[in-house]
């Protein structure tokens, strides 16, 4: 839901919200985002440590960063998200701030208040900044949409119950029924 404010809004605006409010700025629009449940978090944890071990365990020099983390997705200052899992292999994006340019891999978990941001503007957000895999994990569906950037095959579709593979992560799979069993 977007933030009452005057539109456009700008970077100055992002960067200055109040402590303890989280925001994405999104065509001139701060856009408010909802306390995350349970499920979404250990999916969040999970997501992020499996792939943190992954490039430990394989000497990568990728980086993992779950939300909140900002990422000024086209480095302009236009667009901040804070995606709720990012990878940056490229040393040279990080600062201070966050990141600064598309990271190479991206990770949501829709929310149910709100699954058209993650369907539809931050997919089309994703694609035009140069993401080269995004994911979309939906526990409401138990499925997760793989948009890998870099190929002709756009678009693919795994239920929580099979191990989902990672198409730019040789040897990455991860296994979500066993990340919401019990919850």
């Amino acid at each position: 839901m977007p933030l009452p404010k005057e539109v456009p809004q700008t970077a100055e605006d992002y960067w200055n919200l109040p402590e303890g409010v989280r925001a994405e700025l999104i065509d001139g629009e701060l856009w408010d985002l909802a306390s995350p449940s349970r499920v979404h978090q250990r999916i969040v944890f999970m997501l992020a440590r499996k792939l943190a071990d992954h490039f430990d365990a394989h000497n990568g020099t990728c980086e993992v960063y779950p939300a909140p983390f900002a990422v000024n997705l086209f480095a302009d200052n236009s667009t901040f998200v804070e995606p709720d899992v990012s990878v940056i292999c490229d040393q040279s994006k990080l600062s201070a701030r966050g990141c600064e340019g598309a990271p190479d891999f991206v990770a949501e978990v829709v929310s149910p208040s709100n699954p058209g941001m993650d369907y539809v503007s931050k997919l089309k957000l994703y694609q035009e900044a140069g993401v080269r895999e995004y994911w979309i994990c939906d526990p409401m569906q138990e499925r997760v949409l793989i948009y890998n950037f870099d190929s002709k095959s756009i678009m693919q579709t795994y239920p929580f119950a099979t191990l989902v593979p990672s198409t730019i992560f040789p040897g990455f799979e991860f296994d979500f029924a066993q990340v919401v069993a019990g919850l």
